[in-house]
């Protein structure tokens, strides 16, 4: 009873997405289909610890919970999942349709069982599931350790009818997964993969392919940076979408100021601007710091205005963040842009300090202007 209070205290994203109501569904997608499977058998030992857990050891306990109950291989247990999965998510649908997270388990119990003997059937339920919850976590250890062969099946995904198991291509192979296991593949051996998804027409799968590009660019900036000059070149994909694509994969170079990628986006860094910044001499640390800056250059040209500041860190360092102010073109009495930047006292993931500390603003990735200010702890 405590433990179910201090879950109903707060929300919980963990507790949202299993808890026991969700297990209670996910035994009775089992139960019809494996024989001697007791539903409450199934969910009293997964609530046996499974609110102790965190979100991914729960994904684990209860494949491991599933594996106890519905005993055997990969193949023995094959169609009993697959008389189990829910209807597909609507394949209608375009975008932003993940599916439910209490089927993520299923993949982690493909994985756990699969051997070289059931790697094709592991690949063909990874195919099954991902219709109703994106398995790319699922798909790393395939990568791991049959690589070739889970790429030739990843190729043939990007055909596939279903935008799900088209997304799964690219989302599953990305360099840098979030909370995916890493693979070592070599940077360009996905870019076949994205080259046949860059065009789709739905935006769940796009968006992965730009992701997956960002992830690239933070080891191979020109890769990145040549892939994207060629796909703009085929016309495979609608200027708007194609542009999409290249801002959201360039969002990385574009924040470190890359000059090509910058470029590419039709911002020249090299532009004659001149950039007149104000700047208070000193912020309140739990108030905000106002700027404002006026910038003159041609009428009509584009800039990408970022601005980033050098804050004090404890032990006399330092660490930089940079930040989106404006994206727009130059006007004929020129562009004035305003910033109010909040400065968040106590805040848990950056402790702000005391001291003299530097606001620079940058035009198509070039600092053009900076001032100095002293971050204080009251005002005066």
């Amino acid at each position: 009873m405590a433990r179910t209070a201090q879950v109903d205290q707060g929300y919980s994203l963990k507790d949202e997405l299993f808890n026991a109501t969700k297990i209670e569904g996910l035994a009775a997608l089992f139960a019809p289909h494996a024989p001697g499977f007791s539903a409450a058998g199934f969910t009293g030992d997964v609530m046996s610890r499974m609110l102790d857990l965190e979100l991914k050891a729960r994904i684990s306990w209860i494949a491991d919970c599933l594996q106890r109950h519905v005993p055997g291989d990969l193949h023995t247990i094959a169609p009993v999942l697959r008389a189990a999965l829910p209807p597909p998510l609507d394949p209608t649908l375009t975008d932003d349709d993940f599916g439910d997270f209490i089927y993520a388990p299923l993949g982690e119990w493909v994985t756990d069982l699969v051997t070289e003997d059931s790697r094709d059937l592991g690949l063909d339920l990874l195919e099954e599931i991902t219709q109703r919850f994106s398995m790319e976590w699922a798909l790393r250890p395939f990568l791991l350790n049959w690589p070739e062969e889970t790429l030739a099946r990843v190729a043939d995904w990007c055909a596939h009818d279903n935008y799900h198991i088209r997304r799964l291509a690219s989302e599953g192979t990305r360099p840098r997964l979030p909370w995916g296991q890493a693979v070592g593949l070599p940077f360009d051996a996905t870019l076949p993969v994205l080259a046949r998804l860059y065009g789709d027409r739905t935006r769940y799968v796009t968006r992965s392919v730009a992701n997956h590009l960002n992830d690239i660019a933070k080891k191979d900036a020109e890769l990145v940076v040549d892939t994207l000059t060629a796909w703009q070149a085929q016309g495979q994909q609608a200027e708007k979408e194609m542009a999409w694509i290249t801002a959201h994969a360039l969002r990385g170079l574009v924040k470190a100021g890359h000059p090509g990628a910058l470029a590419l986006l039709g911002y020249d860094p090299d532009m004659d601007v001149d950039v007149r910044l104000s700047c208070p001499a000193s912020a309140v640390i739990g108030e905000k710091l106002a700027f404002s800056c006026d910038i003159q250059g041609a009428t009509g040209a584009g800039v990408l205005v970022d601005y980033r500041i050098t804050f004090c860190r404890p032990g006399g360092k330092s660490s930089v963040k940079v930040y989106k102010l404006k994206q727009a073109k130059i006007g004929t009495s020129g562009l004035t842009l305003s910033k109010a930047h909040g400065l968040k006292a106590n805040a848990s993931t950056f402790t702000l300090v005391p001291g003299a500390h530097l606001l620079e603003v940058m035009v198509n990735g070039r600092v053009r202007a900076q001032a100095t200010f002293d971050l204080v702890e009251d005002a005066d």
